[in-house]
């Protein structure tokens, strides 16, 4: 992306900073307060050689201390304001990054979800944005700090002895020169090792959620030399990353060194000679070498900010990101009633691969429809297309006559329930997983959508009930349970249009025989479709749609297709045989 681009992400990163300006202007008093004793403590030494040990005044003896007390003091207080106030406003900005995160993610299409690995984008809603808010709390408040010290020592040393202070900062520029050279390099290898993160976060989670596969199959070896490899190469970025920060110091210190020797050998020959007494010229090199460190921060500090910038790419490249499913300007909002949904001369591809080639449907309000065919012929894409998971290439979908792309998103989607193959369920109560059907819903809806599930029962045994937590996907409950739960939550949202993908095809007979119980109370009334893996639940269909190569090749009752001999007969043969296999195999 381009500089204007990175120009509009700085600002929007500005604008997120402004919001907390009253706390940021507060913190920024705190850092001047801090930055205005740095020059006050290395004056106050100039008095202490002077006055009290030199000339061995009684009252600077009294009132010199106080002075030092109250310099530290002041800056006491400016140091615990300047991190209490800036750690609010980078923990205020992290806050408003990751909803702004969250929310740009859960709005985009699930295309973009089959685009990008779950762990890549973990890292960026956690590693990166993290990486923001130490740039901004702690690289910013010690640019900012840093720089005032400098403006005030500065004068100090101005004030001191002007001669002496250009000599200083004759060799000043030099220093900062590593601060620019060694900042871009930093920035590159950022980049590297947030990727790398996110590669490892992405193997983290498929082997954190695949552990019983590998376990299954004796691959823990195997994956922990992978793991190692990938740690290993973390390290190695790690290291590059290393070398570009430390690398700056070592050539600061010698300017640093250089420029403070050729100080001390001018001024030690002007008090030599007389002009210069020796508490100026100690208070003199006490603020060069003072000013010479923040200098110095000034190049880690840097480098903080270069992997923040970083950082912030790869999470305004998310946030940037635009929705290839457009809401309609003026959009019509649908009914809660029973549908009609007609497909009309629909094509669809991913990438350039053709999944849908010319599909023509239609679907009347209340009619059960069943889609088969060979794995890969584009039965899910069909169905996937009816929510807006994705949008049409070609022709286009239309329910009660009005083309999906221009209803409401929301509303088009409250008219659809869906349920899938893998039962989706989330680590929380069977309450709240069925109420997700309906936000808001009553114990006696979410009731009654249990017993019409089947699940009453099972939920009843729990030793919490209805409040009893599931564990992450579920994974406390068996197959069939975690569907019938689905199904109650289907039950619950009460859409007419429904969806089954598949939603028998990974249970057992018995627990099929209860998810088929509850499917069919779910059926009832709604225009739905059914993906059937097994074609033994496609026979109570008002129609069975045949789907070959992303085409519709045959459409009637099982009957009808059974004595044609057409694609469905020969589908329907070949499970047969399987099945027969498979029961002569456990004999």
């Amino acid at each position: 992306m381009g500089v204007p681009g990175l120009k509009s992400r700085h600002r929007s990163l500005l604008a997120l900073i402004k919001e907390n300006r009253f706390r940021l202007y507060l913190a920024m008093a705190c850092m001047l307060l801090v930055a205005a004793t740095s020059p006050a403590s290395a004056y106050l030494i100039k008095p202490a050689l002077d006055d009290i040990f030199v000339n061995k005044n009684i009252m600077a003896l009294r009132l010199v201390p106080l002075a030092v007390i109250a310099v530290f003091f002041l800056r006491g207080i400016g140091m615990y304001g300047q991190a209490y106030f800036m750690s609010y406003v980078g923990e205020g900005i992290i806050r408003n990054l990751r909803d702004k995160l969250y929310t740009r993610i859960s709005d985009l299409p699930l295309a973009f979800y089959h685009q990008e690995k779950t762990g890549t984008l973990m890292s960026r809603v956690t590693n990166d944005v993290n990486i923001i808010k130490n740039m901004v709390s702690d690289a910013v408040a010690g640019s900012i700090r840093d720089f005032f010290t400098i403006i005030f020592l500065t004068g100090l040393i101005f004030f001191l002895h002007w001669k002496l202070a250009l000599v200083a900062f004759f060799v000043l520029p030099l220093a900062f020169y590593p601060i620019t050279v060694f900042g871009r390099r930093v920035r590159r290898v950022s980049i590297s090792w947030q990727e790398a993160m996110a590669d490892l976060s992405v193997f983290l989670h498929e082997t954190f959620v695949g552990s019983k596969i590998v376990k299954a199959f004796g691959m823990e070896p195997y994956e922990k030399k992978r793991f190692a490899e990938k740690n290993r190469r973390l390290f190695a970025i790690e290291m590059k990353a290393v070398m570009a920060r430390s690398l700056s110091s070592p050539v600061m210190e010698f300017f640093g060194g250089a420029g403070i020797a050729f100080v001390i050998w001018f001024g030690g020959s002007q008090v030599i000679s007389g002009h210069l007494t020796v508490g100026t010229f100690i208070a003199f090199i006490s603020s060069v070498i003072m000013l010479y460190d923040p200098v110095k921060k000034m190049s880690r500090l840097n480098n903080a900010i270069q992997e923040g910038l970083a950082a912030a790419d790869r999470v305004f490249d998310v946030i940037e990101r635009e929705s290839e499913i457009k809401e309609a300007p003026d959009p019509k909002i649908f009914d809660n009633k029973p549908h009609r949904v007609q497909f009309e001369d629909v094509f669809f591809k991913y990438d350039s691969d053709l999944v849908l080639n010319g599909i023509n449907l239609d679907v009347a309000p209340g009619e059960i429809v069943a889609l088969v065919g060979m794995s890969g012929g584009g039965k899910s894409t069909l169905v996937n297309l009816i929510p807006r998971f994705f949008d049409v290439c070609g022709g286009r979908i239309t329910i009660d006559g009005i083309d999906i792309r221009e209803a409401s998103l929301a509303s088009l989607r409250r008219q659809i329930a869906v349920v899938t193959q893998e039962p989706i369920l989330f680590n929380d109560t069977v309450h709240n997983n069925i109420a997700y059907g309906k936000f808001g819903a009553n114990p006696e809806e979410i009731f009654a959508a249990a017993r019409a599930a089947y699940a009453y029962d099972f939920i009843q045994g729990f030793p919490n009930g209805f409040e009893t937590n599931i564990g992450e996907l579920g994974n406390r409950l068996s197959g069939g349970e975690r569907q019938r739960l689905c199904i109650a939550r289907a039950l619950l949202k009460n859409a007419p249009i429904l969806i089954l993908d598949e939603a028998t095809s990974a249970l057992d007979t018995e627990a099929e025989m209860l998810v088929q119980k509850a499917l069919e109370n779910l059926m009832q009334g709604r225009t739905t479709f059914v993906i059937a893996h097994r074609l033994s639940t496609t026979h109570k269909a008002d129609r069975i749609i045949v789907i070959v190569n992303g085409r519709i090749v045959e459409q009637g009752k099982h009957a009808e297709l059974m004595a044609a001999q057409g694609e469905y007969y020969k589908l329907h043969q070949m499970q047969f045989i399987q099945a027969n296999d498979r029961s002569m195999a456990t004999q």
